[in-house]
């Protein structure tokens, strides 16, 4: 997912010259393209895989999944595939602990979020995200889809169930920002989900349509931990859920609604903070709430239009055509170049490229 060839042998940017402002001078070396594809993060089989894909897309950042050769991390293929891109890669994983232990075969496993918060204080919680994140980093990931930040009292083995800290949002406000902290320490970005909070949905997004309680039910719930833990998120970025609420989304799922990003990005709606963070779609292409609907190309432009940042989805076969039809969203005036480029500072605001 990084791109091995500098900005120097890049296309020409096809953007009028960037005011001066925050991350102008590396938004001015992108062309419209470039800045479309940091806003891409997709699953890769290996090293192969992934390093095609950047070399042709130069896309944003890749996903370690349970189907990847790990071999890429061992190997130290992802981090040398980023180090030689012209703007470092997102390499993530999906590592919660408990049953979302994607890279347990590398020793690097922790109990659930559930098990934490019932037996471990949050001062030995950050400890023991602090020592994963070390152990992540060592391998080149630099961002972990977690803590899972609903609030949920189903039982263990239901879909979001222990991987919940708890059914109290007080006790999950203070776990799941225990467990950021340590990530944090460790040097990798947290990604608090699943928001506006998936723990009392009517079933699996995996599996189909899941709608929540409606938006004024979940203001003394769900939206707790998340109303709390972003008005201090430090580096962590948030992952919207293909979650229908009632009073918010009209029926669609909060990942392609824009009134339900933009309360999350404003705080309007839930009496939360402003949040300037990057916003992440659940995976697009292997959950049916989003794929019996939507081929990937119109998946990814609905949320990239409803005011998300980077699109995840778990294949690299089909970035060319998702990245064209990007690219005529801008040509037709639905992305304004603007918006594209809030969205690439905020990523690259992200990876370290700018601080501003």
């Amino acid at each position: 997912m990084t791109a091995e060839s500098p900005l120097s042998s890049s296309p020409a940017p096809t953007t009028t010259p960037v005011a001066n402002s925050c991350g102008a001078t590396e938004l001015a070396k992108l062309s419209i393209r470039q800045k479309l594809a940091q806003l891409i993060v997709v699953g890769v089989t290996g090293a192969a895989d992934a390093q095609q894909i950047v070399e042709n897309e130069e896309i944003g950042g890749i996903f370690v999944g349970s189907w990847t050769d790990k071999s890429i991390l061992t190997s130290g293929a992802a981090a040398r595939i980023s180090q030689n891109s012209s703007i470092p890669l997102m390499v993530t994983v999906d590592h919660e602990g408990g049953r979302v232990s994607r890279l347990s075969a590398l020793g690097i496993d922790n109990a659930s979020p559930r098990e934490l918060a019932q037996t471990k204080t949050p001062e030995q919680v950050r400890a023991i995200a602090a020592d994963v994140g070390r152990k992540l980093k060592r391998l080149g990931v630099t961002v972990d889809f977690a803590p899972v930040a609903d609030v949920s009292d189903e039982s263990d083995d239901e879909v979001i169930g222990d991987r919940s800290f708890s059914n109290d949002p007080a006790v999950v406000t203070e776990y799941a920002g225990a467990y950021a902290a340590g990530l944090a320490d460790a040097g990798i970005t947290p990604v608090y989900k699943h928001f506006p909070g998936h723990g009392h949905g009517s079933g699996d997004s995996h599996l189909g349509v899941v709608t929540v309680p409606s938006l004024a039910e979940l203001q003394d719930s769900d939206l707790v931990p998340f109303r709390t833990l972003l008005r201090d998120p430090g580096t962590a970025g948030a992952m919207v859920g293909h979650l229908i609420v009632p009073g918010l989304t009209k029926g669609l799922p909060a990942s392609i609604s824009r009134p339900a990003i933009q309360m999350l990005r404003t705080g309007v709606g839930y009496d939360g903070p402003r949040f300037d963070g990057v916003i992440y779609s659940d995976d697009l292409s292997g959950m049916a709430a989003i794929s019996a609907q939507y081929p990937i190309e119109q998946a990814v432009e609905k949320f990239i239009l409803a005011g998300g940042d980077v699109a995840l989805w778990l294949s690299t076969d089909r970035v060319a055509s998702v990245l064209d039809n990007l690219e005529r969203a801008v040509s037709a005036g639905r992305l304004a170049p603007a918006r594209l480029d809030a969205k690439v500072v905020r990523i690259l605001r992200s990876k370290g490229v700018v601080n501003c």
